[in-house]
């Protein structure tokens, strides 16, 4: 791997590493996610660091070049991603529609007396 590229990616996950600490400090992110992240994060750098151990993996898995490897996990984690997402709008529409209900009520509650 080019000295540019591994520069380049070193960088990016130690940006990435300091921007998502910062994001959980202010509690804008819960730590659950901010553990995927974080080990992004890692693996960017280990990639960077260690590029043969990663060219061995791929190729004891089959894929032909690391790059196809690259966009099939990132394609894996966009999925489970999307998932975990999913499930939490879900579980926020469950609870907008049982906080309308109950103001409902209290409404009601209040205009008869």
């Amino acid at each position: 791997m080019p000295l540019n590229l591994t520069v380049a990616l070193s960088s990016f996950s130690i940006i990435l590493f300091i921007v998502t600490t910062i994001i959980l400090k202010k509690g804008r992110m819960p730590e659950k996610y901010s553990l995927l992240w974080y080990f992004i994060s890692l693996v960017i750098f280990v990639v960077a660091v260690f590029p043969n151990t990663f060219s061995f993996i791929t190729s004891k898995i089959g894929f032909q070049t690391m790059s196809n490897m690259i966009i099939g996990i990132i394609l894996v984690l966009l999925t489970f991603l999307t998932m975990a997402l999913t499930i939490i709008v879900s579980g926020q529409k469950k609870k907008t529609t049982l906080l309308i209900q109950e103001i409902s009520i209290l409404k009601k509650e209040i205009n008869k007396k």
